[in-house]
């Protein structure tokens, strides 16, 4: 672990025994993940020490018939990387999560491998996409998707595969700012199209949803 930050989570889960197992996981991770704090409504992320958490694993129903997509978007809109665990793995679920800006979606059937690795993952910003997401994406065929011109989109699958922006401007010959501009642009399609995208790792998933990459390109 020495030289290596510590990732860290808060669990916001009405069910002690889900709570118990998701602490369980990440204590055995390698590296290990601190689960800072967990309680049963989004106000643990809210405070203290949960508002310090580097990622929300968050329930989406919560004791509730009525999915929380409320509270998942005001997560996401104050910058909180948030994974949604949930019961629900049917398509339109995942794909709304994923429309709010959710960095991944599980379903609590796809078990610890795959929510720790999205938990370190999102952690660092990098795309993550468990078996149910990759599914949902793969037959998502709704007419809401913005067209991007052949330089936009050469522009973002270089992003997506390279480390920095820097490193695009250098590949295809461009100016950090003009990168930099094209990414932007997209973002506001997106935007427009009531899809936003504000992350590196939304970016990710919109693009993995309108066929602009392939999972196997990732």
């Amino acid at each position: 672990m020495a030289g290596e930050e510590l990732t860290t989570a808060v669990v916001v889960d009405d069910h002690p025994a889900i709570v118990a197992g998701i602490r369980a996981w990440c204590a055995a991770a390698d590296p290990p993940i601190e689960v800072l704090d967990s309680g049963t409504t989004p106000a643990v992320a809210w405070t203290e020490p949960g508002l310090s958490a580097d990622v929300v694993v968050f329930d989406l129903l919560l004791n509730r018939e009525v999915p929380a997509y409320p509270d998942l978007r005001r997560l996401v809109d104050a910058g909180r990387s948030v994974i949604v665990y949930t019961m629900r793995e049917d398509r339109d679920t995942i794909l709304r999560c994923l429309d709010l800006g959710a960095f991944a979606c599980l379903a609590k059937t796809e078990g610890p491998k795959h929510l720790v690795q999205a938990i370190q993952t999102a952690s660092r910003n990098l795309p993550y996409t468990p078996p149910a997401m990759a599914r949902a994406i793969g037959t998502d065929n709704r007419p809401d998707r913005p067209r991007l011109t052949p330089r936009e989109t050469d522009v973002l699958v270089n992003w997506f595969a390279c480390e920095s922006k820097e490193m695009v401007a250098r590949k295809l010959n461009l100016s950090v700012r003009t990168v930099n501009s094209y990414i932007d642009r997209v973002r506001i399609r997106y935007a427009n199209a009531g899809r936003p995208a504000s992350t590196k790792a939304a970016l990710v998933a919109r693009a993995i949803q309108d066929g602009l990459v392939r999972l196997d390109e990732l």
